[in-house]
């Protein structure tokens, strides 16, 4: 996919029950993005668009969205994958072009759940979890993490160090949601409330209200408008419904063992060659087990990896430099736009005081949905590479 590239990105203010609508949150994201391309609307032909909490109900969202942004369209498309949809549809905007389908896309995520959500679950939740107090993914993740401490040794002063350095750079980040933007202590961490054992309150993300977009299109087209920024799509890796067929699976394996692979070969480099790690950290413990699952280090090993390594935008292996959905907000399903977002930021060299030294590549994630009796349902991995 080195074809295609990113030449514009964009979030906005990520808030707590901002009263402002997806509608309203998806147009600032588009202006922003397109005046940080350098390109007019007008250049925009395909559209991607994530689902959002605040707009479940609508059977016509990315037609309906699309028609509020004033867009005239090659290609259109919704992309339902939860928290890896936003990576997900920079994959489909790189496919569509390669395909001739279209040649610029604004991939866009918008979503007020903090001001409403009317989501409405069906199947396995409301039958088999619902009933017996399973109530959201606190709860799966209690499993999860409970489970990975049967297995494994999972030193809870790494998740510290997770939470810890997230909010610093939360601390940078003017985006980020206010109400998050406190120092945190490590002892802070672990003295947080526990909400479902082992999960604690700071293991969490916080539900908000935000919007992100970036704009993707060929590297032909980029240098023929002389587009002044650009990062390369390296690699990318999905699997959806991982172990699905096994009666039993072992729910701290996940999709990324696969996805990961397949991404980093596509772009011919190793765990050891991410300069930057943009993983999806809905919870703490997602992290660790990406770490270890993607091949930074063995399974069980991800306590000892995290607390070896500077995770600093100033260290050996920046991690969600802008603070990630931990510490800068979740916003609803476009939550997982944030930290893409922030890899193309860093990239481009523009992430003023928490710039990274020398931003040649990143690596970004997406988790999506809580199946019954399994891990995270999507796993999605995407490389990219700075340079024009």
């Amino acid at each position: 996919m080195t074809d295609v590239v990113v030449v514009g990105c964009a979030e906005t203010k990520i808030e707590i029950g901002s009263g402002r609508s997806a509608y309203d949150l998806a147009g600032e994201a588009m202006a922003s993005a397109l005046a940080d391309a350098g390109i007019e609307k007008a250049e925009l032909d395909g559209f991607v668009v994530t689902n959002c909490m605040s707009e479940a109900g609508n059977p016509f969202w990315s037609n309906i969205a699309a028609d509020y942004l004033g867009l005239e369209l090659d290609f259109c498309q919704g992309i339902d994958v939860g928290g890896a949809s936003f990576v997900a549809g920079v994959a489909r905007a790189a496919l569509a072009i390669r395909g001739g389908a279209c040649n610029t896309v604004l991939v866009l995520a918008a979503d007020a759940q903090s001001t409403g959500n009317h989501m409405r679950y069906g199947a396995y939740r409301t039958e088999w979890q619902d009933p017996v107090g399973l109530m959201g993914p606190p709860g799966a993740f209690g499993l999860i993490t409970s489970r990975y401490m049967q297995q494994f040794q999972l030193d809870f002063d790494a998740l510290a160090k997770l939470a810890v350095v997230q909010r610093n750079h939360a601390l940078l980040n003017d985006l980020a949601c206010e109400r998050l933007r406190i120092p945190l202590t490590r002892e802070d961490y672990l003295k947080s409330r526990i909400i479902s054992d082992p999960i604690r309150l700071l293991d969490c993300v916080m539900v908000c209200d935000g919007a992100s977009a970036v704009v993707v299109t060929s590297a032909e087209r980029a240098r023929s408008l002389s587009l002044r920024q650009q990062c390369r799509i390296l690699g990318y890796g999905e699997k959806v419904n991982y172990q699905i067929t096994d009666p039993c699976p072992n729910i701290t394996q996940t999709g990324h063992s696969v996805a990961g692979r397949k991404a980093l070969a596509q772009a011919k480099l190793s765990p050891t060659d991410i300069r930057m790690f943009h993983p999806y950290d809905d919870f703490l413990i997602a992290v660790l087990i990406q770490f270890e699952q993607i091949g930074f280090c063995e399974p069980g090993e991800g306590s000892r990896f995290v607390l070896s390594h500077d995770l600093s935008y100033t260290g050996d292996l920046p991690l969600n430099t802008g603070g990630g959905q931990i510490s800068a907000g979740q916003a609803g399903l476009a939550g997982g736009a944030h930290n893409f977002v922030e890899a193309t930021r860093q990239l481009f060299g523009a992430a003023g005081k928490r710039q990274v030294r020398n931003p040649t590549n990143a690596m970004v994630t997406g988790i999506g949905t809580i199946p019954y009796g399994r891990n995270w349902s999507t796993s999605a991995v995407m490389v990219l590479e700075a340079g024009n």
